[in-house]
């Protein structure tokens, strides 16, 4: 019975769909595919060729900043920036030729921006310090930091991370929301540094000798700034010296060459005066008269 019920039902079911609908609806599909297609293929031409112009027009702009001397790591901020958002333009141009509804589409990326955001809030922050790092500039590109137990050569601010390359030349990316939330040392922001250093010389030696022989080092090499004025004094009683502070000001960019200089040639110096520089020493003496064994 239930077969009989089955074989009516299909009978009915093909008397009802003749070869013409089934003509017409391929007709249909087939005029859809084929007014899709142009919209299909703008679509592409707008994507891959926008894709491009970005990337040039973002190339022509960051050469543009470079030669007008703006700061390297503020332009590759500005660089990635704005081809992040040139490319997003392009991708939502591309979409509409499609015959997407751009309003409704930019209110579900606009909900769906709330929600990844509130996912992604350490990437949030991290692009929001990276704008405060460029409007208030507390280092350059070029610039020599130190951050938390990290030194090194700032290579690039981009849109998340800073990136310093060490004096070891390993490189090191660092998010920009902890440098806006700590301290940082920026050594090469100002055009002068001060070298303050600190020598001993042995209680039996000559404080005026010594400090005669320091400036005599000082004045061998016109690096070594006059103004501000150097300062040669002493500091400290100490246990086994006399500390004498050195305080000398050069331009940062020879700070490193000057420091190991008068570091060696102090030494040398003082050699050659007979002063003696302290050293931690033990005297030991031994007793002829005490019995072995005991």
């Amino acid at each position: 019975m239930s077969n009989l019920l089955f074989e009516k039902a299909t009978d009915t079911l093909l008397s009802d769909i003749s070869l013409d609908k089934v003509g017409g609806w391929v007709e249909d599909l087939l005029r859809t595919i084929w007014n899709f297609i142009p919209k299909l293929l703008l679509a592409t031409a707008i994507f891959i060729l926008g894709w491009w112009i970005s990337k040039l027009l973002c190339k022509l702009i960051k050469k543009a900043f470079l030669k007008s001397n703006t700061d390297p790591a503020a332009v590759s901020f500005i660089y990635s920036f704005l081809l992040c958002a040139l490319r997003i333009v392009v991708i939502i141009t591309a979409i509409a030729q499609l015959g997407v509804n751009i309003t409704a589409l930019l209110t579900a990326i606009g909900a769906a921006t709330v929600t990844i955001g509130l996912a992604l809030q350490d990437t949030m922050k991290n692009i929001a310090s990276g704008v405060m790092i460029i409007i208030n500039k507390p280092f350059r590109a070029g610039d020599y930091v130190e951050f938390e137990t990290l030194q090194g050569t700032v290579q690039k601010i981009l849109i998340t991370n800073t990136y310093l390359l060490t004096i070891d030349n390993r490189e090191v990316i660092i998010p920009n929301s902890r440098i806006t939330n700590n301290n940082i040392i920026n050594y090469t922001a100002q055009d002068l540094r001060c070298l303050d250093l600190k020598y001993n010389i042995s209680y039996s030696d000559d404080i005026a000798e010594a400090k005669r022989v320091i400036l005599e080092v000082l004045d061998t090499d016109k690096r070594f700034l006059k103004v501000p004025e150097p300062l040669i004094a002493v500091t400290e009683h100490g246990d086994n010296a006399v500390v004498i502070l050195t305080r000398v000001w050069c331009k940062t960019s020879d700070y490193w060459d000057l420091y190991y200089y008068i570091q060696e040639q102090i030494k040398l110096s003082f050699d050659k005066a007979g002063i003696t520089i302290p050293f931690n020493q033990v005297d030991l003496h031994i007793s002829k008269d005490r019995p072995t064994g005991t």
